[in-house]
């Protein structure tokens, strides 16, 4: 991120902070990626401020600024999830992430506006503001090549639980081990992705290899996708770690 698309960014946030600070109400933001949620989490603002996605341990997240013990109210998410299935799955292509996003792209919605797409038996689940579910309800009517109907619905359960838990073995807990031993990489490929400013901690941007996880934390890397660290399992007789986790 540039030095002056990140000062924009400060400035915005800041201006929703002391908005909703001054009006005693709850502001919020459209989707952030993770490195502008990683921007946020350095500053300190006029209130506190929580990341919503619609869902557990998703991605792009809003920010509302405020609490309900300053305001007296709980805050009401802006987010829906649309439910874009294929009108007859027989003749239907097996569609993408990809797929979705392209075509809500091609609609001229903007990605500030979409959350995460979160796909089950060829469904796409998309996690949008309230504000720009109804155009896609009507508008959006092909995906690739197939005709597809949109409602507001809600996930299957199976798509918001956390996955199951599995192990990997490590020599060392350190963040480039346990991300090349996740995704099958060399001790090198996991040590570049971190170099290249591609791994994510709970939204923070992290740049040492070394870094050390505790149990719980969501590693983000960016082109492999997500897991949660659950912490060490046992001792080999090697003398290396397995450790727990659960991969998205």
């Amino acid at each position: 991120m540039a030095d002056a698309e990140r000062q924009q960014l400060i400035n915005r946030f800041e201006e929703l902070a002391t908005r909703a600070d001054r009006q005693g109400f709850w502001t919020d933001t459209e989707f952030l990626t993770l490195a502008e949620q990683d921007t946020l989490c350095s500053l300190r603002l006029a209130v506190p401020y929580a990341l919503h996605a619609g869902y557990p341990d998703g991605e792009r997240k809003v920010a509302a600024f405020g609490s309900e013990e300053l305001f007296g109210c709980e805050y009401t998410s802006p987010i829906v999830c649309v439910k874009i299935s294929p009108a007859s799955q027989k003749f239907a292509d097996q569609l993408t992430h990809r797929d979705f996003l392209g075509a809500l792209m091609c609609l001229g919605v903007r990605r500030e506006v979409m959350g995460d797409i979160l796909i089950s038996d060829n469904i796409g689940y998309l996690f949008c503001l309230d504000s720009i579910a109804p155009y896609i309800i009507d508008t959006l009517a092909e995906v690739k090549r197939t005709t597809v109907r949109c409602s507001i619905s809600e996930p299957p359960t199976a798509l918001l639980g956390p996955p199951p838990i599995t192990s990997v073995v490590i020599a060392s807990e350190r963040l480039d081990a346990i991300i090349s031993a996740v995704y099958q990489l060399s001790r090198s490929g996991g040590k570049e992705l971190i170099q290249q400013g591609r791994v994510f901690i709970n939204s923070r941007l992290v740049q040492s290899a070394a870094a050390s996880l505790s149990a719980g934390a969501l590693i983000s890397v960016r082109g492999k996708g997500r897991f949660v660290y659950e912490g060490i399992e046992r001792e080999t007789k090697k003398g290396k770690l397995r450790v727990k986790v659960r991969v998205y």
